[in-house]
């Protein structure tokens, strides 16, 4: 989380990194199999770009945004499939190309709202910042997906500042998905960055404590890391349970990754 940029300068940053993860690879590393059940590296591509798109609509077209909510709401499987569908049928090139012009767009325009403001979502409407740190866990997760694929490893900065707090943020996301009954007190989470700095939410004296790398935290709430290849650690009972369900997005929580099936960091 840099003292000298913004969310929205963070945002674009991070999707340049993501964007040279995919730089010149061949067709058959374009059509390689993620983690992810049935997507490829396009797939991740191409949803990166979509939902680029969406958030690129919410700040700078609202009525055009109300539209694809709409039939989202309809038929929200359908809606996902025919708008990855459209992005596939792209050549690589321009696939990459349209999510670079998305993400920019919509970093921008997000930028350009009222920071006091809203920008309509696809459940409740949420200030621009706030949806661009949900970008920004968006091109975290499927850039993670892409690497594991591609076996590299990336070189996370303090921008990972704004995962931390977005995912403390929506603690209570997992326990939804899971159908329970968020704990009504504050957790304490204490996190460190890349750089060595230490970011705290909740009350000092809280009972309930998480402490671990910020990194090890974003792969756990993205779900790309089962909680025993990671370096966290719960006290309290409440927030060990947390560390098995946690999740920063909304809706069902899929399978993850299983046990050991990355190495631990």
């Amino acid at each position: 989380m840099s003292k000298t940029t913004s969310v929205y300068d963070d945002l674009i940053a991070d999707g340049d990194d993501v964007e040279a993860l995919v730089a010149d690879l061949s067709p058959a590393q374009w059509s390689t199999d993620t983690p992810a059940p049935g997507w490829t590296v396009k797939h991740q591509v191409a949803h990166l770009a979509f939902v680029s798109h969406l958030a690129r609509l919410s700040a700078s077209e609202p009525e055009v945004f109300a539209e694809h909510a709409a039939g989202a709401a309809r038929d929200f499987q359908g809606a996902v499939d025919a708008a990855l569908a459209a992005y596939l049928k792209l050549s690589t090139g321009e696939l990459v190309d349209r999510w670079r012009h998305e993400r920019n767009a919509a970093a921008k325009a997000l930028a350009a709202v009222d920071p006091a403001g809203t920008v309509p979502w696809l459940v409740n409407p949420l200030p621009p910042s706030v949806l661009a740190a949900a970008g920004m866990m968006e091109l975290f997760g499927h850039g993670q997906d892409i690497a594991d694929a591609l076996g590299r490893t990336r070189e996370l900065t303090d921008r990972i500042g704004h995962l931390a707090w977005f995912g403390v943020r929506t603690r209570d996301f997992g326990y939804h998905a899971h159908g329970l009954t968020p704990p009504t007190e504050e957790f304490r989470v204490e996190l460190t960055g890349p750089s060595g700095v230490v970011w705290e939410f909740g009350p000092a004296d809280a009972a309930q404590r998480v402490t671990g790398p910020a990194a090890d935290f974003a792969l756990l709430v993205s779900r790309r890391r089962h909680r025993d290849d990671l370096s966290l650690t719960a006290r309290g009972e409440q927030a060990d349970r947390w560390l098995d369900v946690a999740q920063a997005y909304r809706g069902p929580a899929g399978a993850g990754r299983r046990p050991g099936q990355f190495a631990k960091r």
